[in-house]
Parts: structure tokens; C-alpha cells; sequence
């Protein structure tokens, strides 16, 4: 399967550190070879960037890494091709408006039966079940709320009733936004962290790196951080359970929901 990644920030933060150990996992110490791809929200702007190649040796990749960014939303995936061919049309995280926004989506696991389902207002443009369950969410999204509610409490509840929908056809694992909050929703293994004062060293399991965020921070920052697996060995990474939906608005979470409490 993939990998996910994703920051929510109070303030522009770059995410050099934690994109450099997802992009090993990409061909390198992990199997996910078949493409990556991130974005970056600046304001209402989404920078995005996509490779069908393996991460770990991709000449853009490094250079994702080595340039900060700086950003308060960013969504990041390494693909293992199950459904779909290797190529740039099928790599995440895909892109589409909807309200004068720019979403972003990127998922992990297979929903193939998703395909079943009928799209009205927005297609694909790849042949991924993960792309076809994004243009399904959006549609959801579109005939509920026809133009952009005043509050993202409006509109959360009504993503995490149609995702868990989404994982009654098998596994879903995913990450999305508009460019104000940052939502996911786990299905069988997502895990997330918030670094805010006083912060500490920490350092990365698939690659030597230790970054001593004290040094890098001011007291008032805070960021959060969401990957399929623990990026650091040294931190203390929270679990999701199965059927939890959470929304980030500026590292702080605003929203969440069990398969138990759907509307918590």
C-alpha cells in the first residue's frame, strides 16, 4: 500500500525534516516505487508537485527536500501501485476546485468497488480508485452544499459520514484539504503528533537525521504532524483507531469522530 503525510501549522513551517524519511520509504527502506507527489497551500494557493519515479531517487524529490517551503497545510504521498498504472495522471495527491478552493487528496488502501459509484460533477482524470472515491466525496460535497458554507463545522460532519461510507468497500486511509483545514480519516493504520513548546530533538527512522526543533521554533508555534507510520524514532506518535475522522485548523484539532460517535 502507500504512505501519507500531512502538516497542519499556526504559522508558515517547512516540512524538509519529515519529507526527508517518507522519501526513503519510496524505493530506498520502503516499497512504495511507484510515484510521489506533494502540495503546498500558500493562502488560497496550492504548489504542487508529482513523479511517477520512486522518491528515494528522484532529482526533484531531493530538491523538495532541500528547499523550505514554507506553508501551514501540506499533503504528501509515496504510491505502491495496486490499482492503476504507473504514471503521472495516477500519482497523488490529486486536485480539484470546488467552492473557489483548491481540494487536495491523497489515500492509501483499495476501494475498488468505489467505481460503482456515480460521479455527477467532477471525473477523473486517471484510472485509480483513489482518485474516483476524491471525485465522489467532492459531488458529495457539492449537492449538500451548493455554495461554501460560512464555517468548515458546517461541512466536516457530512466527510467523515461519506468516509466512513467509503471504508465499507475495503481499506481507506486518507488525507484531505481546502487550504484552511487539514482532515483525515483512518481506516486500518494512520498516526499523528503535535510538536509545540518546549520542544525537543528529534530524529528520523529511515534516514540520519536529528533536528533540534528549539533551535528552529519560537514558543508559540505549533504543528502537527500526520503519517501512515511513526517518521521518528524519539517522539511520542498517537495512534488512530479505526473509524476516526480528525480536522486540523492551525495544528489544533477542531473537529473529531468515531465510528461510534459520529458527530462528537
Amino acid at each position: 500500500m502507500c504512505e501519507l503525510l500531512g502538516m497542519s501549522a499556526n504559522t508558515p513551517t517547512d516540512i524538509c525534516f519529515s519529507f526527508s524519511g517518507l522519501m526513503e520509504r519510496g524505493g530506498r527502506t520502503g516499497p512504495h516505487r511507484d510515484g510521489w507527489g506533494i502540495v503546498f497551500y500558500e493562502g488560497r494557493g496550492a504548489r504542487a508537485f508529482h513523479d511517477p519515479n520512486p522518491s528515494a531517487q528522484s532529482p526533484l524529490a531531493n530538491w523538495v527536500k532541500d528547499y523550505p517551503i514554507k506553508s501551514q497545510i501540506v499533503i504528501s504521498h509515496i504510491r505502491q501501485a495496486n490499482v492503476g498504472a504507473t504514471s503521472l495522471e495516477n500519482t497523488h495527491p490529486f486536485q480539484r476546485e470546488l467552492w473557489g478552493r483548491s481540494f487536495s487528496f491523497a489515500h492509501n488502501g483499495q476501494v475498488p468497488d468505489v467505481k460503482k459509484k456515480p460521479l455527477q460533477f467532477y471525473l477523473p482524470i486517471g484510472d485509480t480508485d483513489s482518485e474516483h472515491a476524491f471525485c465522489w466525496i467532492l459531488d458529495q460535497l457539492r449537492k449538500r452544499f451548493p455554495t461554501r458554507p460560512d464555517s468548515p463545522q458546517q461541512w466536516l460532519p457530512l466527510v467523515a459520514s461519506v468516509s466512513r461510507q467509503l471504508a465499507e468497500l475495503g481499506v481507506f486511509n486518507m488525507l484531505l484539504s481546502d487550504g484552511e483545514v487539514l482532515l483525515s480519516f483512518c481506516s486500518t493504520k494512520l498516526c499523528w503528533l503535535t510538536r509545540q513548546a518546549p520542544f525537543n530533538h528529534a530524529s528520523l527512522k529511515d534516514t540520519e537525521l536529528t533536528v533540534n526543533f528549539a533551535k528552529e521554533t519560537t514558543d508559540q508555534d505549533k504543528v502537527t504532524i500526520i503519517a501512515t507510520e511513526p517518521l521518528t524514532a524519539d517522539e511520542s506518535w498517537q495512534a488512530y483507531s479505526s473509524g476516526e475522522f480528525r480536522a486540523f485548523l492551525h495544528g489544533t484539532s477542531i473537529f473529531e469522530s468515531s465510528a461510534d460517535e459520529p458527530q462528537r
